[in-house]
């Protein structure tokens, strides 16, 4: 093997060096022997003494020399390997396949393991499988954990022929394949102080008692100081244990500003202050509720308290008695498993007609749209609007793009009489086309702007008006003009009755449209047998005077033999889930408006005793559509929220894509498990 080493680069000149000069001096010889010839024949006879000397010595001293080299290579490689081995940063070389060939003695360290020559790198870090090493020279970094420990892991791939070409001494033989060298970086320490840190950035909350003023008036005069003392007293006591400040700003509302730290802890318990503070009765009829606000993970503290606020508005727009924590990236919600108290004053409602009035009196066109897929309700809203718009001698017009079996003779009862334009409902090419910079547009039963009829026109009008009665999440439409959103309404046709009697004498609504919104009350209350409230029966009967007729609306609910029949089987087939929840598919082929039917088997499903909530599916449009029902055991809006949906506690819905009906259901049940589990419901 020695006599095929050859020796290159600046060590091969040294070892050449004496040959050279050699010839140097057969030159001299020559010219020394034109100038005179003794001296030459003297020259010569010295000349061949030396090349004799030092070609005995190239050939005696060849193999000694590379004995020498390659001693002292074997002597610097056990140094060196020494060296590496003993090198305080964790150090490993793999091959080709993820093998460890060799490491030193820090890597065995690290990982508190030795004789790891011959195992796969896989079978110390799950996660850097095959897939994950490095097929170029670029370095790859993965943060792995181990035993507790967090790492860096850095690798490298590293050519078999870049060796080779790298030697100052040996010259390239063509070596094939590659190397892998792994770096381990311990980052346990710095990622403790990272989260020492976050842990103690501050957060800002509010703390809102719901239902003040209804608790105090159901107390004795004499005890109302007693009541309010005992609330300041649990609330206090309950911000303080966790090293927090609680100032009460005013007699029903309170900052809190601790640790993040000890928020975690406070979400960890699932705010349990929101039942706690419901069991403070000192006579009190009515049981006080409370919404929280969090905000965390913002830039500044000004971001956070802009997120606490977000935060209790969406709590208070859920309808309140629940938590709910804003970051920056997501939204956070806790609670919300009681019935919003209905408001007995309508000093809202008067508010928002006025301020509605005094928006569409500027504008010169409005235009009415509410969700996708519209449905009574949706549509019994917007004919309210637009019966305020043309009282106040404006120009609307109702944005409705699909028309429904069930809405299909309603619509004709606009569309087939000569009182109403021909252009009353239009399409949404037709809104976005005749837009201008002086309309207003009115979004009814909606509150999530991807779900709207029309999601362009929110972009092109500059004032917008909401009224909707679902449940707010984080999805809402954040640039309206008006917002009028309460989710203790039963639906958008009872919040819109009411703004209808304070918005001027002049206004009148017309028998038709006093029947299409009382249509919508009565849909979305399945005729009065749910979520109905004094307000709602005080706007039943505004619309009976005003000309509604009950057998009118009976004969417009009415439905063909195929919708009944599959309404029927999708009762018949339910399964009854974890005894308490009824899940059934609804037939679509053949019917008109699939979606309704599903939710009316939704509503017959909760007739089943023990049933707790109904989910019926209906597969439309390339898509599953959930109708979720309760009466008042469950929340069902927060078992859609976690597939992307929403509503409110006893109505809500979501849809799914990209799924088939048995990949759907069996979602449907993981997330009913995991909120068991975690005890959302």
């Amino acid at each position: 093997m020695r006599s095929q080493l050859k020796i290159k680069g600046k060590l091969a000149a040294y070892y050449d060096a004496p040959v050279r000069l050699g010839i140097l001096l057969l030159i001299i010889n020559v010219i020394v022997w034109f100038i005179n010839w003794p001296s030459g024949l003297l020259l010569t006879f010295f000349s061949a003494a030396y090349f004799v000397i030092i070609l005995m010595m190239r050939y005696n001293n060849r193999n000694l020399l590379q004995s020498e080299l390659v001693s002292f290579a074997t002597e610097y490689g056990q140094i060196q390997s020494k060296l590496l081995k003993n090198l305080e940063l964790a150090h490993a070389i793999l091959d080709d396949g993820g093998h460890i060939i060799w490491n030193n003695y820090a890597f065995e360290k690290a990982l508190h393991r030795y004789n790891l020559t011959h195992r796969t790198i896989s079978s110390l870090f799950p996660s850097v499988t095959k897939d994950t090493l490095p097929d170029t020279s670029e370095p790859v970094n993965l943060a792995v954990d181990y035993e507790g420990n967090s790492f860096r892991v850095q690798m490298k791939r590293i050519p078999m022929d870049q060796l080779a070409m790298e030697s100052e001494i040996i010259e390239d033989t063509g070596f094939d394949g590659s190397l892998i060298a792994v770096y381990l970086f311990d980052e346990t320490a710095l990622k403790l102080a990272i989260q020492e840190v976050d842990d103690q950035s501050l957060v800002i909350g509010f703390i809102y008692l719901d239902n003040y003023d209804e608790a105090l008036e159901s107390v004795e005069d004499v005890r109302r100081s007693l009541l309010i003392a005992l609330i300041d007293r649990k609330i206090n006591k309950y911000v303080s244990a966790t090293d927090g400040i609680c100032s009460k700003i005013e007699k029903d509302k309170y900052l809190v500003i601790m640790r993040k730290k000890s928020m975690q802890q406070l979400r960890d318990a699932r705010f349990e202050l929101l039942s706690d503070v419901k069991t403070v009765s000192i006579g009190n009829e009515i049981p006080i509720t409370v919404s929280i606000g969090f905000g965390c993970d913002g830039l500044s503290y000004t971001q956070n308290y802009e997120f606490a606020r977000n935060a209790i508005d969406l709590a208070l727009g859920r309808g309140g008695d629940q938590a709910v924590v804003k970051m920056p990236d997501n939204t956070i919600y806790y609670g919300g498993k009681t019935q919003q108290v209905e408001k007995n004053t309508r000093v809202k409602a008067r508010v928002k007609a006025q301020a509605l009035k005094e928006i569409i009196s500027s504008r010169d066109v409005v235009y009415i749209m509410g969700h996708r897929l519209g449905d009574i309700d949706c549509l019994g809203a917007g004919i309210g609007i637009y019966r305020i718009v043309r009282g106040m001698n404006k120009e609307a017009h109702i944005v409705l793009n699909t028309i429904s079996t069930s809405l299909q003779p309603m619509v004709d009862l606009f569309r087939n009489s000569p009182e109403y334009p021909e252009d009353l409902f239009v399409t949404s090419q037709q809104a976005i086309a005749q837009v201008s910079d002086n309309s207003a547009l009115v979004v009814v039963d909606v509150n999530r702007p991807s779900i709207t009829e029309c999601p362009e026109l929110l972009g092109l009008c500059k004032s917008i008006i909401v009224l909707d009665h679902h449940r707010q999440g984080s999805e809402t439409i954040e640039n309206a003009t008006l917002s009028y959103v309460e989710a203790y309404a039963s639906s958008a046709c009872e919040l819109v009755s009411e703004v209808v009697q304070y918005t001027g004498d002049n206004i009148r609504l017309r028998p038709e449209e006093a029947d299409v919104i009382y249509a919508g009350i009565a849909m979305d209350t399945d005729n009065f047998h749910s979520k109905c409230g004094v307000r709602t029966f005080e706007a039943a009967a505004f619309l009976r005077r005003s000309g509604a007729d009950v057998t009118r609306v009976r004969k417009l609910f009415r439905e063909d033999a195929m919708e009944y029949k599959a309404r029927a089987d999708a009762v018949s087939q339910a399964e009854i889930y974890r005894d308490s929840y009824a899940i059934s598919i609804c037939p679509g082929q053949g019917l008109a408006s699939p979606t309704v039917v599903g939710a009316q088997a939704a509503n017959e499903l909760l007739n089943i005793k023990g049933v707790k909530g109904s989910f019926v599916l209906t597969e439309y449009q390339n898509q599953i559509f959930i109708s979720a029902r309760s009466i008042d055991e469950i929340n069902v809006q927060l078992v859609m929220e976690h597939l992307g949906g929403g509503g409110h506690m006893n109505m809500a819905g979501c849809q799914l894509h990209d799924v088939t009906l048995a990949e759907a259901i069996a979602i449907l049940k993981h997330t009913i498990d995991a909120m068991i589990e975690d005890g959302e419901i």
